[in-house]
C-alpha cells in the first residue's frame, strides 16, 4: 500500500521539513516539526508531515494515534486517513484499513491512492474470506481453489526482470 506524499505544490514554509523527510533525515524534521507546532499547533500540514516522521522513525503508536487524531480534527482531509489505513494494514487490521480508506474516498473521490489502496484491502480481504470459506468444507475448498489462486498471484510483489 502506498503512503500519500505531501503535495509538490505545498507552501514554501514545509520545504525545509519535506527536504529532510526526503533524504532520510526523519529525526531533524520531527524535531523542527515539533518546535513549529509550539506555535502553530493546529496547522494540518504540521502535523500531518510529523506522522510522516514518526512512522519513518518506527514510531508507528505515536503515529497511528497522531493520525486518528488529525482524523477526528480535519475529517475532510483524505491523506490521514490513507496513512491511517497503511498503518493498519501493516499491523493485520484489514477491517480498519478497509474503514480508514472508505473515508479518505468519502472525504475525496477522486484521490487515486486512496482508490488504489482500497482496491489492495478488498482483495487481501477476499483472499482472507476464501481461505476460511475452504478450511471447513473440501467442496467449497475445491470451487475457491482457483479464486485463491488468482488472487495470490495479484498479491504477490512484482518479479524484477533478470537481465
Amino acid at each position: 500500500m502506498a503512503q500519500a506524499q505531501t503535495s509538490a505544490k505545498a507552501p514554501t514554509s514545509y520545504t525545509q521539513e519535506q527536504q529532510l523527510l526526503k533524504t532520510g533525515q526523519a529525526a531533524q524534521a520531527l524535531e523542527q516539526l515539533d518546535k513549529r507546532l509550539h506555535s502553530q499547533g493546529r496547522d494540518p500540514q504540521l502535523r500531518f508531515l510529523r506522522t510522516v516522521a514518526l512512522t519513518e522513525l518506527g514510531r508507528q503508536d505515536e503515529a497511528l494515534s497522531a493520525l486518528v487524531d488529525l482524523t477526528e480534527t480535519y475529517p475532510e482531509l483524505p491523506e490521514p486517513y490513507n496513512n491511517l489505513a497503511v498503518l493498519y494494514a501493516a499491523r493485520g487490521e484489514l477491517g480498519k484499513a478497509r474503514d480508514a480508506l472508505e473515508s479518505a474516498v468519502r472525504a475525496q473521490p477522486d484521490y487515486p491512492v486512496a482508490q488504489e489502496n482500497l482496491g489492495d484491502i478488498y482483495l487481501r480481504l477476499a483472499a482472507q474470506a476464501y481461505t476460511r470459506a475452504s478450511q471447513p468444507d473440501p467442496v467449497v475448498a475445491k470451487s475457491v481453489q482457483p479464486k485463491l489462486t488468482l488472487l495470490r498471484q495479484l498479491l504477490a510483489p512484482p518479479q524484477s526482470a533478470s537481465r
